[in-house]
């Protein structure tokens, strides 16, 4: 079979296969007496072998080893070509983010897209106070960074893995000067396996305005913790332990904290969770102090006032539980209050019938 033919039937161009030949990887068999080359159909499978191995990344001094070395193994190879693989896709992935990115910023000309590149790379810098200048240069220069043209998916990305304290607030008010274009990415990563990365994700939505904001949390809060959708009325003890969300494990860290953020926000469905967190102490003087605000709502007033009152009296809050959750009713307003603070004034527990007659005096001044 001449070479025109052997191009046509294997696909391997006719100047490919002078290359392999003058590479030494394939010899054909033969002459025509017009000293045409002529291939066998032995040199048709070598062919097609090459073509093989090269489809897995091998080089043609790998293919001509492979082929024709008895002692060549293939395992050691194979894991090199895997090791380059995975770091030429996490290459080319890196960089169709980075694309993905910088057409999100909608460029109006090259002068755009460099600015978005300088900033990517700033935003991706080892120093954390590049970092954070990075994140603040959209405020200082706001005609070379419009909000319209930020890429926001790259400040969510870098916003979830900062770890210095004065970059990462950059990051959150860079996130909110943006509006709500992050909160969707932010949303996704109130699922993340990382405790670390729900909890950044939970204080960079916190300082988005809006209901947009405020839904998500909510959404998250009401999810992960049963008792958030009930009464506060009801057993509403947030002990140890996990809550499933999506299949993974959520701790009650993130949940809290984001009862923290609701219950400034004037969210109802936070009252449970803060209440158990005052029996848990678990921040809870900011729980009690959330729940202060809240009660400045008539619509709530009686519904805070009964939910503490109901967990003194639990058979599972133990004494120290009891005078926290005594002091939490000081700032509570409305007659509930008023008559569960006189009742404790008899309280076998002094500490608690003390701390009742303070707070009952204090309100009567």
């Amino acid at each position: 079979m001449l070479i025109g033919d052997v191009a046509r039937r294997s696909g391997v161009s006719a100047r490919m296969l002078r290359h392999y030949e003058s590479l030494g990887l394939l010899r054909p068999t033969g002459r025509s007496a017009g000293g045409y080359r002529e291939y066998s159909g032995d040199d048709i499978r070598r062919i097609s072998h090459i073509e093989m191995l090269r489809s897995l990344g091998l080089s043609l001094r790998e293919v001509g080893r492979a082929l024709d070395d008895p002692e060549f193994t293939p395992s050691a190879l194979v894991a090199d070509l895997i090791r380059q693989t995975r770091e030429r896709i996490a290459a080319e992935t890196e960089l169709l983010t980075r694309l993905r990115r910088i057409d999100t910023a909608e460029p109006a000309g090259w002068d755009d897209v460099l600015r978005v590149v300088a900033l990517l790379q700033a935003l991706g810098s080892d120093s954390a106070g590049r970092r954070q200048r990075a994140a603040l240069a959209p405020a200082q220069y706001p005609a070379l960074f419009p909000a319209e043209r930020m890429p926001v998916e790259a400040l969510v990305e870098a916003a979830l893995s900062e770890t210095d304290p004065n970059a990462a607030g950059a990051l959150r008010w860079a996130l909110a000067r943006s509006g709500e274009e992050g909160l969707g990415s932010l949303a996704e990563a109130l699922d993340a396996p990382s405790e670390e990365v729900r909890r950044r994700a939970v204080d960079a939505i916190a300082e988005i305005p809006g209901e947009a904001a405020t839904a998500i949390l909510l959404d998250y809060l009401t999810e992960t913790d049963p008792g958030a959708t009930v009464s506060a009325g009801t057993s509403a003890n947030a002990s140890a332990g996990a809550f499933s969300r999506g299949g993974a494990d959520v701790d009650l860290a993130v949940r809290r904290r984001v009862a923290l953020v609701l219950g400034a926000r004037g969210v109802a469905e936070a009252v449970p969770t803060l209440i158990g967190m005052i029996v848990d102490q678990a921040n809870d003087v900011d729980a009690a102090d959330a729940l202060s605000v809240l009660a400045a709502d008539p619509a709530l007033t009686d519904r805070i006032a009964t939910g503490l009152v109901d967990r003194l009296h639990a058979d599972d809050v133990d004494a120290a539980a009891r005078g926290r959750l005594t002091q939490a009713l000081a700032d509570i307003p409305g007659e509930i209050t008023t008559r569960a603070l006189t009742g404790l004034t008899g309280d076998e527990d002094r500490a608690v019938a003390l701390t009742a007659t303070y707070l009952l005096k204090r309100r009567a001044g």
